[in-house]
């Protein structure tokens, strides 16, 4: 399979791109997904999301203070 960059996947083959997402190619096709959830329950006011490329999470912080977490009470996927 070859994908959206021109990359060349073997058929059963799984990989996570740059942007997150773990694809899989078979006769059928690629799938991808995202490899994360997204915070969307948490004091938005006082709080802010912040994407680790390297870790590919979310880390939800006080917009005053990014060493103090905030909790999140519902994620999306």
């Amino acid at each position: 399979c070859l994908d959206w960059e021109g990359k060349l996947h073997e058929f059963g083959s799984q990989w996570r791109t740059e942007d997150c997402n773990d694809c899989s190619s078979s006769r059928d096709g690629i799938r991808c997904c995202s490899s994360y959830t997204t915070p969307v329950d948490y004091d938005k006011e006082k709080c802010e999301s912040i994407f680790n490329k390297e870790t590919c999470s979310y880390k939800v912080v006080e917009k005053d203070d990014h060493s103090k977490e905030c909790p999140v009470h519902s994620w999306v996927g």
